[in-house]
């Protein structure tokens, strides 16, 4: 544990030195958000949200790229002077999850930066889904051809063999928890708050079982915790689509790889109450015709009613933390 430890001070400190100059350099190309009405991930305008966070144009986006960066370099490094036993298709995932759908964010941002809107940079919403979904299915492949996972523990029940259906699980686990994320990330220090929270706990999980994924855990722990310092309200950076969707997929992943996915569904309890909210308000217009909320996610009705923001955080990363609890109790018994 003392290792992860010193990864995580170590991680931060990197970070913390890069950040500055990386969000002048996000102001000096201008990779910020865009005084224009605000569209939500199905690419409907979202009137309330810019209401309610209109004063946050300007704020640079992209800090998930800086994650990125750092992350990668910093558990390789790990790796080497910790003389890692590496898993090549575990290593294969990991970061194979972390880059692609970071890359694919990454897209969005690129397409805020240039402005454009035909062609490859108005790749539409129900594309990139596509390709969320084609990312997923080789990563669930892998899993189940290379690391012959299959199955999953389920407390009361033992271990729950899926053979074969394990790959269109574990795919829609990673995909839904990528746009769970990103519908989450909408308040400042909400995802990131609540993502350092999941890291804790399946640092705490995961500390006796596999070193390789244990550095990468502690390492992204360290960057994260960074980058929060800047994030919190008012932030003076975003985590951008690189961001989100990259932390999102690798959060699934880890629950994956440590087989704890009834855990994982109980430690990130928040992003999937959020992105609930957001698919029942979907189907409820698509198949009722009428809202069954005023407004969705969960955090832009709250500040519907009225909430500030950073008591809408606090309370979120306090319901994070007990539900982190829960998750970490199930997982060991």
């Amino acid at each position: 544990m003392e290792r992860f430890l010193g990864l995580i001070i170590s991680s931060a400190f990197i970070t913390a030195i890069l950040i500055v100059p990386f969000i002048d350099f996000l102001y000096k190309i201008k990779l910020r958000r865009q005084a224009q009405i605000t569209k939500d991930m199905f690419n409907k305008r979202a009137p309330i949200f810019d209401r309610f966070n209109s004063w946050k144009t300007g704020t640079p986006v992209g800090g998930g790229l800086l994650i990125l960066l750092v992350v990668i370099i910093c558990t390789f490094w790990a790796y080497g002077i910790l003389n890692t036993s590496l898993k090549p298709w575990e290593t294969f995932i990991l970061f194979f999850t972390f880059i692609s759908f970071g890359m694919l964010g990454f897209y969005d941002d690129l397409k805020k930066l240039i402005g454009r809107k035909e062609g490859f940079f108005g790749l539409r919403f129900r594309h990139k889904f596509l390709i969320q979904w084609i990312l997923a299915f080789i990563i669930a492949t892998v899993f189940y051809i290379q690391l012959s996972y299959s199955f999953i523990y389920i407390h009361g029940f033992g271990i729950v063999n899926f053979g074969i259906f394990f790959i269109p699980f574990a795919a829609l686990v990673i995909v839904a928890f990528t746009n769970a994320f990103n519908i989450t990330d909408g308040l400042d220090g909400l995802a990131s708050g609540l993502f350092l929270i999941c890291l804790l706990a399946f640092l705490v999980i995961n500390s006796s079982i596999d070193q390789q994924l244990g550095i990468f855990i502690a390492v992204l722990i360290g960057s994260v915790s960074a980058f929060l310092y800047f994030n919190i309200y008012k932030a003076r950076i975003w985590l951008g689509d690189v961001g989100t969707l990259s932390l999102g997929a690798v959060l699934a992943v880890i629950g994956l790889l440590t087989g704890k996915v009834l855990a994982l569904m109980i430690i990130g309890g928040f992003f999937v109450i959020e992105a609930m909210s957001s698919l029942i308000q979907l189907l409820s217009k698509k198949y009722l015709g009428r809202k069954a909320f005023p407004v969705a996610p969960l955090h832009l009705y709250l500040q519907n009613k009225g909430w500030d923001e950073p008591k809408i955080v606090m309370r979120a990363w306090l319901i994070g933390f007990f539900l982190a609890i829960v998750g970490i109790f199930i997982a060991f018994i």
